[in-house]
């Protein structure tokens, strides 16, 4: 069947598919904009750690810069609290939505912010209003993937979550613009603009949820079926007794009814527990997708680019160019702008596995540039100015390939009954290496402690060219698939062989639940 002319993720039993709205879009492109705030608060710490006015209500009117505990402290305290909140979101988004959990996160976010920006003297206020911002931040992150992966078009979807990673480079590139317009001013609002200017994006967000529509899984999940049936119709410009809606309602069903058979339900710990059930060499298990997930998310942080986008500013500084390091932050964030959108067209037409794997082999090839020039010429202007432009070069190869790719496989590869645990699990990776990253890197990278300087480099090569690996043995290829025909992928083929996969049937043809007899009865009557 590979070789037919039916694009990959048509079968022979359902060949019925919904055409690609503009509606659609514009959902799932707004609920992207999620990914500002989440990159605004990740970038604007970047330069409120160089800025003078901030070092010196930090650390008193005598010093030049910020202890390496206290730059660790504060930028990992966020990944902390983002850590436990990615944990706490999948189960809240299961009882409440993935809506309304979204929602609640730009709330908690807010009151970090409001802290933060009381901030007067000394760590107490920065820190704790970041911790509980992190909180915010987790809950975002984690249930936002799971939202618009469950919401977009199996033809868009990579694309569309990619958005997601477009919109956390342009909340970068804002931080680093804000910082540079208010790092000269001679007082705290130098660095209270920058951080009081994220409740809009939180404000916009929440405000912006409140008119589009949860989940139909989420709603299938509950058991609620005209309520799916209602929100397929609104996303696909379909009315709810069209075939269109009727199959794709129908294979969601099916899909969770199998999935719910296979699955014990035993209580709350049960529930978690069935997140990790099945052998780790079978690649269908639950236990085999939740390494994958968190693996891929740990291996996004072994990358080092956050490095650059916590560290860059200081880190220049200390590589002693005669640039401004605040415009050379800028330039890397531009770099990371620019480049993301690639991955709106490359991860439809060339796939998720391929980008992955030239994307960790094009970082390590930059970062060992950047490490060898380092060390042989840490001093020589050219030499640094040589290592900034490889720097850049390296962001391009994160930005189009692993800053999205990550994000797009994981809201792919887990089964609807532990999908927003998965989610969670993964984004909970994420930052847990996000902050061991943020925690150890200055101790690394500073004059007055391991002093690697720009041979930190070799680090992140050496981590890429784990990451290369990784993709090489365990990545699948999920292109052009709905999310349960990624289901019955992972339980027929390998990772090395999936590009080839094509499904020969659904699970709602499996189960007797076509889009003409049980689940089309069901919700015939259900309203657009």
């Amino acid at each position: 069947m590979a070789g037919d002319a039916v694009p990959r993720g048509t079968s022979d039993v359902a060949r019925v598919e919904a055409p690609v709205t503009l509606k659609a879009y514009a959902m799932c492109a707004f609920a992207a904009f999620g990914g500002i705030f989440f990159g605004y608060d990740s970038g604007y710490i970047n330069g409120v750690m160089g800025m003078d006015v901030f070092i010196h209500t930090v650390d008193g009117p005598d010093a030049s810069a910020l202890e390496s505990s206290k730059k660790s402290l504060i930028t990992s305290i966020l990944s902390c609290g983002t850590f436990f909140g990615a944990l706490m979101a999948g189960d809240i988004a299961d009882a409440i939505g993935r809506r309304t959990t979204v929602i609640l996160g730009c709330l908690v976010f807010m009151v970090g912010v409001a802290l933060q920006t009381a901030h007067s003297s000394g760590l107490g206020l920065i820190v704790s209003g970041r911790l509980v911002s992190g909180f915010g931040v987790g809950f975002v992150s984690a249930i936002l993937i799971l939202y618009m992966s469950e919401i977009a078009p199996k033809k868009v979807r990579g694309a569309i979550v990619s958005g997601y990673q477009f919109c956390v480079t342009v909340g970068l590139l804002l931080a680093s613009a804000v910082n540079y317009g208010t790092q000269h001013r001679p007082d705290t609002s130098s660095y209270r603009i920058p951080i009081a200017l994220q409740i809009l994006w939180a404000l916009i967000l929440a405000i912006g949820l409140f008119v589009l529509p949860e989940s139909p899984r989420y709603f299938v999940r509950k058991g609620q079926l005209e309520k799916a049936a209602g929100v397929l119709g609104r996303l696909r410009g379909h009315p709810v007794e069209s075939d269109y809606i009727r199959e794709e309602l129908a294979e969601i069903v099916a899909n969770h009814e199998y999935e719910m058979s296979l699955i014990p339900q035993n209580g709350y710990f049960g529930t978690w527990m069935n997140c990790f059930r099945g052998s780790l060499f079978k690649s269908g298990s639950n236990l085999r997708r939740i390494i994958l997930g968190t693996s891929l998310q740990m291996m996004q942080q072994w990358t080092g680019v956050n490095f650059v986008f916590y560290f860059g500013t200081t880190f220049f500084q200390q590589l002693g160019t005669d640039s401004d390091p605040f415009i050379i932050s800028l330039t890397t964030t531009l770099v990371n702008v620019f480049s993301t959108p690639i991955a709106f067209w490359s991860m439809e037409k060339v796939g998720r596995r391929p980008l992955l794997l030239w994307g960790a082999l094009g970082m390590v090839v930059c970062q060992f540039i950047v490490a060898i020039v380092g060390t042989i010429l840490p001093t020589d202007p050219q030499a640094i100015k040589a290592m900034i432009a490889f720097i850049c070069v390296y962001i391009f190869f994160f930005a189009s390939t692993w800053g999205p790719g990550a994000w797009v496989v994981i809201g792919e590869i887990y089964p609807l009954p532990i999908r927003a645990r998965g989610v969670a699990l993964s984004t909970a990776s994420n930052w847990l290496w996000n902050c061991i990253i943020a925690v150890i890197t200055p101790y690394m990278v500073d004059a007055d402690k391991g002093n690697l300087g720009p041979k930190v480099f070799y680090v992140w090569g050496g981590l890429c060219t784990c990451a290369f690996v990784y993709a090489y043995f365990l990545i699948p290829e999920t292109k052009g698939l709905t999310l349960e025909q990624v289901d019955r992928m992972f339980e027929e083929t390998t990772p090395r062989k999936s590009s080839k996969w094509v499904p020969s049937g659904t699970y709602a043809a499996d189960m007797g639940l076509t889009g003409t007899e049980k689940t089309a009865k069901e919700v015939e009557h259900a309203e657009v």
